[in-house]
C-alpha cells in the first residue's frame, strides 16, 4: 500500500509521544468509493474557485490523484477532514473511487485537523485565513504562537492576518473576493471610521490604487483632527490632491480644508528654501497651463 508523509503540523497531530521521545506513525491509503464520502461543515473553506477544481480535474484524469485525502469514519461511510477540493476534483475527472487515509478521530480533533491543514495551504482568501486563526484560538484554547507552530508561520503573520477580522462586512468582502489585497486591508484599517473607511475601499477599488496609494490616502485621513461646528471633512477629491501635493513636494506639511462657501483652504508649512522653490514653480506651471 502506498504511504504519504503529512505536513509538519499535521505530522504532529499524529505523533505518539513517549517519555524520552515522539515517533511519527505511518499512515497507509486505501481507495474509497466517493459515493461513501461527504463534505465537513467544519471545511474552513467557504468559496471553491470551479475554475481551480475543473485544473485539478484535468491533472487527475492524466497523472490520477497524488495525495490523498484525509477521511474519519462516520455511520454509513466516511467524512472530508483534508482534501474537499482534491475529492471534488476528482468527482468531476469521473473517477468512482480516491485513495484515502482513515483515521478515528473525534468531532473536535477533526475540526481541528481540517483548520490546521487548510491554514498550512496558500490557496485560502485572507478573510478566510484569518477566520481559521481566530477559530483554532477560540475553538481549541490555542495561543498565537501555539497557532503559528500548529501551521508553520510567524507569530507576528498570524497577528497580522487576525487585524483583517476588524473589517466592517462591506470591505472585508473586497478582500475576500480578490478586489483588495492583504496590503490594501492593512491600509484600510488605520482609518478609524467606518463608514470612510469603506468609502476610501469601495473607491480604491473603483480607481484600481495601488496600496501605496491607499496608504497615503489613509494616512491623510487618519491624521486630519475632527472639524469643529458643521464642516465635515469628506471630502475625497480633496484627500487626493493633498496626498499627492505630500509626495510630490517631499513634505508632510500639507492640508486641505472644505470652508462652509464650497471653498478650500490650502496650508503648506515648507521645510526650506528649496521645497519653497518648488511649490511657487508647481504654482506657475499651473498658471502657465492656463493662459
Amino acid at each position: 500500500m502506498a504511504k504519504k508523509r503529512l505536513g509538519k503540523g499535521m505530522d504532529a497531530l499524529f505523533f505518539e509521544a513517549s517519555d524520552d521521545e515522539q515517533k511519527e506513525t505511518e499512515v497507509s491509503t486505501s481507495d474509497i468509493r466517493l459515493s461513501e464520502i461527504e463534505p465537513s461543515r467544519d471545511q474552513p473553506r467557504k468559496t471553491f474557485d470551479q475554475q481551480a477544481i475543473s485544473a485539478l480535474a484535468d491533472s487527475i484524469r492524466e497523472h490520477g490523484v497524488l495525495q490523498p485525502i484525509l477521511v474519519r469514519p462516520i455511520a454509513g461511510g466516511y467524512k472530508i477532514i483534508a482534501g474537499e477540493r482534491r475529492w471534488r476534483a476528482a468527482k468531476e475527472a469521473g473517477l468512482t473511487e480516491i485513495p484515502a487515509i482513515v483515521k478515528e478521530l473525534g468531532d473536535a480533533q477533526a475540526a481541528q485537523i481540517a483548520l490546521i491543514e487548510n491554514l498550512q495551504r496558500e490557496d485560502l482568501n485572507p478573510i478566510e485565513e484569518a477566520q481559521g486563526y481566530d477559530r483554532l484560538m477560540k475553538a481549541f484554547d490555542m495561543t498565537q504562537e501555539q497557532v503559528s507552530q500548529a501551521v508553520g508561520k510567524s507569530r507576528p503573520a498570524v497577528a497580522n492576518s487576525l487585524r483583517l477580522l476588524k473589517l466592517d462586512e462591506k470591505t472585508a468582502e473586497f478582500v475576500r473576493n480578490g478586489e483588495l489585497s492583504t496590503g490594501h486591508a492593512k491600509a484600510l484599517l488605520s482609518v478609524a471610521d467606518s463608514v470612510r473607511r469603506y468609502e476610501l475601499a469601495k473607491e480604491a477599488v473603483q480607481k484600481g490604487y495601488t496600496v501605496r496609494q491607499t496608504e497615503r490616502i489613509a494616512a491623510a485621513i487618519s491624521e486630519k483632527p475632527k472639524p469643529t461646528g458643521r464642516i465635515k471633512f469628506d471630502d475625497t477629491y480633496a484627500m487626493e490632491i493633498e496626498a499627492a501635493l505630500v509626495e510630490h513636494l517631499g513634505s508632510g506639511a500639507v492640508s486641505v480644508r472644505p470652508k462652509k462657501s464650497g471653498e478650500y483652504q490650502l496650508t503648506v508649512k515648507l521645510s526650506d528654501k528649496e521645497h519653497l522653490k518648488r511649490f511657487a514653480q508647481m504654482c506657475i506651471d499651473y498658471t502657465d497651463s492656463k493662459k
